[in-house]
């Protein structure tokens, strides 16, 4: 079922929104050469406690998961693009690292990701890269009341697609509120004019993500970690964003 939020909840969802932000932007920074990703684990941890929010990771267990996640960031290195189980993994020159994290603070949930390059890159990274952030701001200006779901999937489809990029739709985005996933579902590709109409008040994840060369994945014997077909990149950009009766507002901005 869709909740539509107050503008009192939405305001509530900012402190969630503002420590997502804080612990993307610290993963950044301390990211590099030879750091471990259960250090990065470790640090997003410890700056959840010291917020006094809670992990939406570690009891998290849909169908599709092999057990609970049992950390508290998604770390993907490479060809693998989402749900990167963190483990004994040092970051090396000229990896693709995306960190995907999500949290609730006060009961309500805020959910991003980001795309980066370890030590020195690869145009063809930083293009990758560079087409999940367009494709999501796209989305994002189209997040208006007088459209519909169907134009943020076309915004994000065209992006991806002038790139040369193709999409895979068995995940994508999702409403959030107190809990991390929610109906609605925002796919990654889709027709404008069609689907649900936006509403002011829905909140809803955008998450772009693509791969260099293919659409198809499969999941690491980690039972968790989703990896391309054929060993290509890939990247992911998201934000949970708000949908007013005005210009949206991007809580983890």
């Amino acid at each position: 079922m869709i909740e539509l939020k107050t503008p009192d909840e939405i305001e509530a969802m900012r402190p969630a929104g503002h420590l997502v932000h804080a612990v993307l932007e610290a993963l950044v920074e301390t990211a590099d050469v030879g750091v471990n990703l259960l250090e990065l684990d470790a640090l997003a941890h410890r700056m959840i406690r010291a917020a006094g929010g809670s992990s939406c990771y570690i009891d998290y267990h849909p169908s599709f998961g092999a057990s609970p996640f049992g950390k508290v960031l998604c770390t993907s290195v490479n060809d693998a693009v989402l749900h990167g189980l963190p483990h004994d993994y040092r970051l090396r020159d000229g990896d693709l690292l995306s960190v995907d994290f999500a949290v609730s603070v006060d009961g309500w949930v805020a959910d991003a990701a980001r795309s980066f390059i370890v030590g020195t890159p690869a145009a063809e990274d930083l293009r990758l890269i560079d087409t999940t952030e367009r494709a999501l701001a796209a989305a994002i200006e189209v997040a208006r009341p007088g459209h519909k779901m169907g134009d943020i999937s076309a915004a994000i489809a065209a992006i991806a697609r002038a790139e040369g990029y193709t999409i895979n739709t068995q995940f994508g985005g999702h409403g959030v509120g107190r809990e991390m996933h929610g109906d609605p579902h925002v796919s990654n590709d889709g027709r404008p004019g069609r689907g649900i109409p936006l509403r002011p008040g829905l909140v809803i994840a955008i998450e772009p993500w693509f791969l260099a060369t293919t659409h198809e994945i499969y999941t690491d014997p980690d039972g968790w970690t989703l990896r391309s077909a054929d060993g290509s990149r890939g990247a992911h950009s998201e934000h949970t964003i708000a949908i007013t009766d005005g210009d949206p507002i991007v809580l983890t901005a």
